[in-house]
């Protein structure tokens, strides 16, 4: 079975990449004439660092990017609260990656590449027709091809969402922002996002690789025009909001006017069509959760797709992927616009909230450690899921993460997540080892010594099962995720 990609942005490319690793040929299109050089997204939260690594596809993007520290608020010009991320938890064991999506999406091309593709750039998708037995893509080049499933990664304005009519419901958060990634000589630490506060006001400088670069934003004055100078806004909201009198924008890599949105699509799946990433969801960016949620829709849909193109499993599984994302994507709107709006402050008795009860809590130790662990997206749970349930004594159940842990390959020191990517870990005898491989494919199931109960751990890092060594009820088990 073929499966056409749609956009070769992170979630398409992850998406690609998960499949061919999995041994399912892939088409990936993309309308742009080539890939982008602007930095856009800005980061890679714990994750998506984790979903890049399991994919083999993390390359030195650590070793480029920029390691923050802390996020310093001031309010009214006064240092008023300071919030630590990149902390150590017991949940989150490293950090994020402040680094541009462009090199995130060049590292993914480079695994892509390896692993055989090859990105149709110029091909923009414009009709599908679909029937029992598969798809028909048409793309502006005149061509039509057989597909056996379509993917939509194309962004926000998705011509596969508007294909196949999948409503895209919601409203502006923000009516205009203003971005710029510039040269400036700007007197902060390089390990801190500085952010400033005053009535409606708000300016945010990122530091991006590089000895001078950062990423400003803040809304647009009133009146703004389309064609106006964002560099010279940038300069003057500087000089005055951030009391650096000296403040010049220099050149800039890239600008950019938008407007913030929260939506989410009707539903993730139309016979053979599904949609991942911003064609399904988008919301405002503060909080750096966009990309890294694209990421974990893709690395949760690619081991289902594979299964059901390699016919381990019935088509079926694929409507778990809603169940499982749709939810967090619900999660990931919710916090974000709200975070939207009190950093924006749209009234005297919010903005009374921000500047004296919340920003102050940012300096409370539980308050960081609440923050960065929900931000990390390494507390997503599948439990409460379409494969989840099924309670087994205490600890990790059905739809957890499975944390990284060092295990033995035959005689070979490794990491679990390591073996992870397109392939499952059973922790288990060899009977159950004989369940799991019939079952989900002889090579796609890599078998441990357990060290206590059986565990099964699907590609994405999360809980399948959890037992006994029972290889009749782990059997029943896999007949209800497979549906065969």
């Amino acid at each position: 079975m073929t499966t056409t990609v749609v956009g070769a942005g992170p979630t398409g490319l992850v998406l690609a990449c998960g499949l061919l690793a999995a041994g399912v040929p892939v088409r990936l299109v993309d309308a742009a004439a080539g890939p982008a050089v602007t930095s856009r997204a800005l980061g890679l939260q714990p994750r998506g660092v984790e979903v890049l690594d399991r994919l083999g596809a993390l390359g030195d993007l650590p070793e480029r990017s920029i390691e923050v520290d802390r996020i310093a608020i001031s309010v009214g010009g006064k240092p008023l609260g300071e919030l630590e991320v990149g902390r150590v938890t017991k949940l989150v064991e490293r950090r994020g990656l402040l680094i541009s999506q462009a090199e995130v999406e060049g590292e993914l091309r480079g695994r892509f590449a390896d692993l055989g593709g090859v990105v149709e750039w110029g091909t923009a998708l414009t009709g599908i027709t679909q029937d029992d037995r598969g798809a028909l893509v048409r793309t502006a080049d005149g061509r039509e091809a057989r597909t056996d499933w379509v993917v939509g990664c194309d962004g926000a304005h998705s011509a596969v969402r508007k294909a196949v009519g999948v409503g895209f419901p919601g409203v502006p958060l923000v009516e205009r922002f203003l971005l710029a990634d510039a040269h400036v000589d700007l007197p902060r630490p390089r390990d801190a996002v500085a952010v400033w506060l005053d009535g409606e006001d708000l300016l945010a400088a990122f530091p991006l690789p590089g000895t001078d670069l950062w990423r400003l934003m803040a809304p647009a004055p009133a009146g703004f025009p389309d064609d106006g100078d964002i560099a010279a806004v940038m300069g003057k909201l500087l000089r005055e909001r951030a009391a650096l009198p000296d403040a010049v924008v220099g050149s800039t890599d890239w600008t950019s006017s938008f407007r913030f949105h929260r939506r989410l699509a009707d539903t993730y799946r139309v016979g053979r069509v599904l949609l991942a990433g911003d064609a399904a969801h988008i919301h405002s960016p503060f909080g750096g959760q966009g990309m890294n949620t694209g990421l974990g829709d893709a690395e949760n849909l690619a081991w289902k797709l594979a299964l059901v193109a390699s016919g381990h499993a019935e088509a079926s599984l694929l409507d778990t992927y809603e169940g499982e994302r749709r939810p967090v994507a619900e999660g990931v709107l919710s916090s974000t616009s709200g975070m939207t709006k009190l950093l924006i402050g749209g009234s005297p008795p919010a903005r009374l909230l921000r500047d004296h009860v919340v920003v102050p809590m940012m300096n409370r130790g539980f308050v960081q450690k609440a923050v960065w662990d929900r931000s990390s997206q390494l507390g997503i749970t599948y439990r409460r899921g379409p494969l989840g349930g099924h309670r087994f004594g205490r600890g990790p159940q059905p739809g957890d993460r499975v944390p990284d842990r060092p295990v033995v390959l035959g005689s070979t020191p490794t990491r679990l997540h390591a073996l992870l990517g397109h392939r499952w870990v059973l922790f288990g005898g060899e009977r159950s080892a004989v369940v799991a491989r019939k079952r989900l494919g002889e090579d796609r199931v890599v078998v441990l010594p357990a060290d206590g109960d059986t565990l099964l751990i699907r590609p994405d890092g999360h809980l399948a099962w959890r037992g006994q060594e029972a290889p009749g009820v782990l059997d029943s088990r896999l007949t209800g995720i497979l549906g065969t």
